[in-house]
């Protein structure tokens, strides 16, 4: 695995945003998530704008860290409603962060939209590049499906600069439950339902969690 990943000099030419939002964004997700979920947001950001350069999409690099940087935000407790989809909680969250720091509507709003339809496969790929490529890091992050897409030294340099835990999959799939038991209601018609079941038993679901232990991640 590659190793001392200068993260300032980038990947492939894609870096984090070191601009004043972008730092505000690194901070406060980085005060109130997890060290699991801030490491796989920011994962989350590089695999999107690197699968952005590959298709030759331009975008926002701070509105799309922005968004991937908050779409886990709604699992946190502080974060977390009790009537709505963890990704809604996120999106507001963004929302009313970036509206604190002069953002305007339109650009609130794709962030917001990118957040709430994260977990929704088969419509933000068609969507404005934030809300694509949002998705598109979540889906190679977590569920490992367009691995190929992405060279070794790519993958590596990435998991260098924010590691997976050594059993990822299983710790993931646990951040999703821990957030989301309390509001079980909140799944139905997404995949975020299939966790549900996986933990609970008297509630029958499956197939989300098969396809992330199914990936060709190592953890």
């Amino acid at each position: 695995m590659a190793t001392n990943i200068d993260i300032k000099a980038g990947i492939d030419g894609v870096k984090i945003p070191d601009s004043a939002l972008g730092r505000a964004i690194t901070d406060y997700v980085r005060d109130n998530e997890t060290e699991l979920l801030f490491n796989h947001s920011s994962r989350v950001y590089l695999f999107g704008a690197l699968a952005g350069k590959q298709r030759g999409l331009t975008f926002d690099a701070e509105l799309l860290y922005a968004a991937a940087m908050f779409h886990d935000l709604g699992l946190m407790h502080d974060h977390a409603s009790h009537d709505h989809r963890f990704e809604v909680d996120g999106a507001f969250a963004a929302r009313d962060f970036l509206r604190s720091h002069g953002i305007p509507q339109s650009d609130l709003d794709t962030v917001w939209t990118a957040i709430a339809l994260h977990t929704t496969p088969g419509v933000p790929e068609f969507m404005h590049p934030v809300i694509a490529l949002t998705t598109a890091g979540v889906e190679m992050d977590v569920l490992g499906l367009t691995y190929g897409d992405y060279a070794d030294t790519m993958r590596e340099a990435v998991v260098a600069a924010f590691p997976r835990s050594a059993h990822f999959k299983e710790d993931i799939i646990q951040a999703f439950y821990d957030g989301i038991k309390h509001r079980p209601d909140t799944t139905f018609g997404n995949v975020k339902g299939d966790v549900i079941a996986d933990k609970d038993p008297t509630f029958v679901k499956g197939n989300f969690c098969s396809v992330i232990r199914g990936s060709r991640w190592a953890a």
